[in-house]
């Protein structure tokens, strides 16, 4: 089964949306993120958008660094952080650098935020392990789009040695009551706490890649000092 990335731009519908491969089964509608449910407080969310577009999920690394997925970024660049809606309250700040890595971006913001941060992982979640998923994706396969509060499910790992969308190590996992679609681009995995992934691909039915975070933790450290 093709596995695409996660991207999806919000404007008055979802467009901008990167085409299904073609001949792909379609994965079933309704409220299968897909599925999960909604968060009340998620302090150390970010959300991505480009050109004032919501883009993408995110997460706060350090009070001027969000860890999101390379193929979000693009544009003019800002970034909502410490509110569960992507699109009102928390603070907003206009990206000022970004860096890649495989399908991991690390965007510098214009001026620190005052909220908590994740806690990033420097091993893989074992293989069977139940994670965590968060992002502002959309809640079924076609014809919805992006939840306007921030949503998480759980999946089962299983695999570390898969690929994200630019070759990068990544942690495959499979549906327990929710999965990943698209707009949860660049959001957070979480296993025992600390983050673990970050979403780069999905086939929209049960199926994620998220680029493994210690794979890249070296260059994290070396270019965010986290």
């Amino acid at each position: 089964m093709r596995l695409r990335p996660l991207l999806a731009v919000l404007t008055t519908a979802l467009a901008g949306v990167l085409a299904s491969a073609s001949g792909a089964t379609a994965a079933p509608a309704g409220p299968l993120i897909i599925g999960g449910g909604t968060v009340s407080s998620a302090p150390w969310a970010a959300a991505v958008f480009s050109n004032g577009s919501f883009t993408c999920s995110g997460s706060v690394i350090a009070s001027q660094w969000v860890l999101t997925a390379r193929h979000c970024v693009s544009g003019s660049m800002s970034v909502r952080v410490g509110s569960v809606y992507y699109a009102s309250g928390g603070v907003t700040r206009t990206v000022s650098a970004s860096y890649t890595r495989y399908d991991l971006a690390l965007l510098r913001l214009s001026s620190a935020v005052s909220t908590s941060a994740v806690t990033l992982a420097s091993s893989n979640p074992p293989v069977g392990s139940t994670n965590s998923i968060y992002g502002w994706g959309m809640t079924c396969y076609s014809g919805c789009g992006a939840s306007p509060q921030l949503k998480t499910a759980n999946v089962q790992v299983t695999s570390t040695n898969a690929t994200d969308a630019y070759g990068g190590q990544a942690i495959r996992s499979t549906r327990i009551n929710g999965n990943a679609w698209r707009g949860d681009s660049g959001g957070p995995q979480f296993y025992n706490g600390r983050q673990v992934g970050v979403a780069s691909t999905a086939d929209g039915s049960s199926i994620q890649n998220y680029g493994s975070v210690a794979y890249n933790r070296s260059w994290i450290t070396s270019t965010a000092g986290v």
